[in-house]
């Protein structure tokens, strides 16, 4: 296969989004959610905001739909949730998102007394300690404790768990496996980063928030590194090749290598008879 098959490929997998107009996706996202909560006599939509883009567009689509579904004489609610470690550095923006969301409710947990707990009760049955490592593999702990609150209250109160999952880090694999990338439904799924930040301005989220540097902020000795940091490459590459352009070949290599290393989380558990009938060729 060819770099440009390959490219049109991917396109085609993550559902890029063609022909981009903000208003026409916003207005097909909200009726997504409202239409899939009628239809599953599900009671609402429950989405963790941490501050950044995604979360903020993600829990005001959650909002819109919810309202939707009443004004439409049904029930749902949207349940905005608060998860730090602790004190999260970048609160206020997690709290500027709240105000602009301005969500039925919000459940503010502390994931700290789950991770440590976890984390300590691991190191005492003899996991080895290797620092930077263990560091990285501690903020997927957080992710996960993260979603295991959200699927708390999700399952109490018969509700809907909502990925931020968007196509700049589904295509080089950026989240936790079973964490952040574990959802019910995922209404920002085949947009660009660029896309995403388009419809935030559409639906009037300040611009303090639509510029925020992406963090995924989950390494103790590496607070708030930028996401582009953390990849070598800008999200504007990566927006760029999936939309069908021509890119630097080192930022190109960099995203296949990161598409490539990371197709196990878009991918089912593997299984015997899946494994068997792999292509012999990648």
């Amino acid at each position: 296969m060819t770099d440009r098959a390959l490219q049109r490929r991917i396109i085609a997998e993550l559902e890029v989004v063609r022909d981009f107009d903000a208003a026409r996706e916003t207005e097909r996202r909200i009726r997504f959610l409202a239409e899939y909560l009628t239809h599953t006599r599900t009671k609402g939509l429950v989405l963790g905001i941490s501050g950044g883009v995604d979360s903020t567009v993600g829990g005001l689509l959650c909002q819109l739909a919810c309202e939707r579904v009443r004004a439409a004489g049904g029930d749902a609610r949207f349940v905005a949730m608060r998860l730090p470690y602790g004190v999260q550095a970048d609160e206020h923006h997690a709290q500027q998102a709240l105000d602009v969301i301005r969500p039925d409710e919000v459940y503010t947990v502390d994931i700290g007394p789950a991770t440590d707990g976890m984390w300590n009760e691991v190191l005492a049955a003899g996991l080895p300690v290797s620092d930077a490592k263990d560091d990285f593999v501690k903020g997927n702990v957080k992710a996960r404790q993260r979603m295991i609150a959200q699927y708390t209250v999700a399952g109490a109160r018969h509700m809907l768990v909502v990925g931020t999952d968007q196509a700049a880090e589904a295509v080089v694999g950026f989240y936790t496996k079973f964490g952040d990338g574990a959802a019910d439904v995922t209404p920002l799924f085949g947009l660009p980063k660029r896309r995403v930040r388009e419809i935030a301005r559409h639906l009037g989220v300040p611009d303090e928030l639509v510029d925020k540097v992406p963090t995924a902020d989950l390494e103790d000795d590496k607070p708030l590194i930028p996401d582009e940091v953390a990849l070598g490459v800008r999200y504007d590459a990566v927006d760029d090749y999936l939309e069908g352009r021509d890119i630097d070949p080192a930022a190109e290599a960099t995203i296949l290598g990161w598409y490539h290393r990371t197709a196990h989380k878009r991918a089912l558990p593997v299984t015997p008879a899946g494994w068997e009938a792999r292509p012999s060729v990648l």
